[in-house]
């Protein structure tokens, strides 16, 4: 099944006929056929099939064609011939989301930018709209989508069923809601593709390779709601650890916990806007002022094995590697960026006063002439940790944000990994243009799971 890029236009005829040009219908294995049946995501019609003169690849559809099967608009459109005697154009691309804090200019709140840019992307190769849950009627097979006028204004229009869903919905809290759970469950009997399924507890990733052998040689120790003398025992054989929620984002409600055999124990984490350091002269000491700062909710928590990661100016570094699936649905790190701490700070997120790097500003400068190296030997870590998540998650995926640390011996560690990565990273001038890949990635593996490349 090969894709062909073609031009559809609109002709004012009610009858169903579709025209093709004499090089489209010969790419599609067309010539000399009478009839056709032309398919739009969970839509199809059975129309006349008549050539027309005309140079390139083009496609005339009547209006009781483009009607029938929802045809969303005219322009640059892929096309592949499923088998034969069929066409298909698309991929029809769904952005499920939330509507937000919205506005006519805006109705996806903060999220809006993000996915206007998105669609232009792929407009040329896809029919790209986003829709909220509310938007679906299941019963007609339809969704009422926004898609993007020429202006870049925003307009609703009902299509069919998508050929495969990008999920952005941003909430982890309504992902766990009946009614969402019943929406991608529905997709799937729908034998619409749905990616990428939810997003990760922290505890998730870990539950999911711990018997992974390749995965488990670059991940510190890890235990979930630990106990005290459990989190006692990896203080002791570590020196430090990280106390995370297992649902937490943005590095909050994080504790660096650390252990001195002659000065005692250390907390140090962010309140308020600032960075706490607290000393305790007994373990129990530490564990009073955790349960009174949380209660209950401490386990909720994961316990960390702290690393020596390589250091700039005495402040910790580590990375964000965002990777994606291609349109060969094989896994590639398409941005990577480096996250100097703040002083005093627990995590290296910018908000906490971290620093955003390039990973060669940051390799050259604790690595030397072996940056290039280590830089190698973490993308090939990174798609091997990806290609791990993937065999032990039981839903697609295409898109992963991990948070990686080097150690000062140039060995490689996971912290973190996240379904939903932000995009944080390439707000560096240096990172736009990896910014730019994410999107073109994004696109082509839609166009993977549609069937449309990558499978003949």
């Amino acid at each position: 099944m090969s894709l062909t890029s073609c031009h559809v236009h609109f002709s004012p005829h009610n009858d169903k006929v579709i025209h093709l040009s004499g090089s489209l219908l010969k790419s599609l294995n067309l010539s000399g056929k009478k009839n056709v049946q032309l398919k739009l995501g969970s839509e199809s019609i059975t129309a006349a099939l008549k050539p027309i003169r005309k140079q390139g690849h083009h496609v005339y559809l009547s209006a009781g064609v483009r009607e029938r099967i929802r045809v969303p608009k005219t322009g640059s459109i892929s096309v592949v011939q499923p088998t034969e005697g069929e066409m298909q154009l698309g991929p029809l691309v769904g952005i499920l989301t939330d509507s937000g804090v919205r506005a006519s200019n805006a109705p996806f709140g903060g999220r809006t930018g993000y996915i206007r840019q998105l669609i232009r992307t792929g407009e040329s190769k896809a029919y790209i709209f986003a829709f909220t849950p509310r938007d679906i009627n299941w019963q007609q097979g339809t969704v009422n989508g926004y898609f993007l006028n020429a202006q870049g204004g925003w307009y609703r229009k009902t299509a069919p069923l998508p050929d495969v869903v990008y999920n952005r919905l941003p909430s982890r809290r309504a992902e766990v809601t009946t009614s969402i759970v019943n929406l991608r469950e529905r997709f799937i009997r729908n034998k619409i593709p749905f990616f990428n399924w939810s997003f990760f507890n922290k505890s998730d990733v870990y539950k999911m390779l711990d018997k992974d052998i390749e995965a488990l040689e670059h991940l510190p120790e890890s235990v979930n709601h630990p106990k005290p003398e459990k989190i006692k025992e990896m203080l002791e054989n570590h020196q430090f650890v990280y106390f995370k929620p297992t649902a937490g984002s943005l590095g909050i409600g994080i504790y660096r916990l650390t252990y001195h055999p002659n000065r005692g124990y250390f907390a140090r984490y962010r309140q308020n806007g600032s960075n706490v350091l607290l000393r305790f002269n007994t373990f129990n000491a530490l564990m009073r002022m955790l349960q009174g700062r949380h209660g209950t909710n401490l386990s909720q928590y994961v316990c960390q094995q702290g690393i020596r990661l390589i250091e700039i100016d005495g402040c910790p570094i580590d990375f964000r590697f965002h990777m994606h699936k291609n349109g060969k649905n094989e896994w590639v790190p398409v941005g990577i960026g480096a996250k100097k701490a703040g002083k005093g700070s627990v995590t290296t997120h910018i908000k906490n006063g971290g620093q955003l790097l390039t990973p060669d500003q940051a390799l050259n400068q604790t690595f030397g002439s072996r940056s290039s190296e280590i830089l190698e030997k973490a993308k090939k870590v990174s798609i091997k940790l990806c290609q791990a998540i993937e065999r032990n998650f039981p839903h697609t995926l295409g898109e992963l944000g991990l948070d990686i640390g080097i150690d000062k011996d140039g060995e490689i560690w996971m912290f973190e990994a996240n379904a939903k990565p932000g995009r944080s990273i390439f707000g560096h001038p240096a990172l736009r243009g990896q910014g730019r890949d994410s999107y073109s990635h994004i696109i082509e593996h839609c166009l993977y799971l549609a069937r449309f490349k990558g499978r003949e």
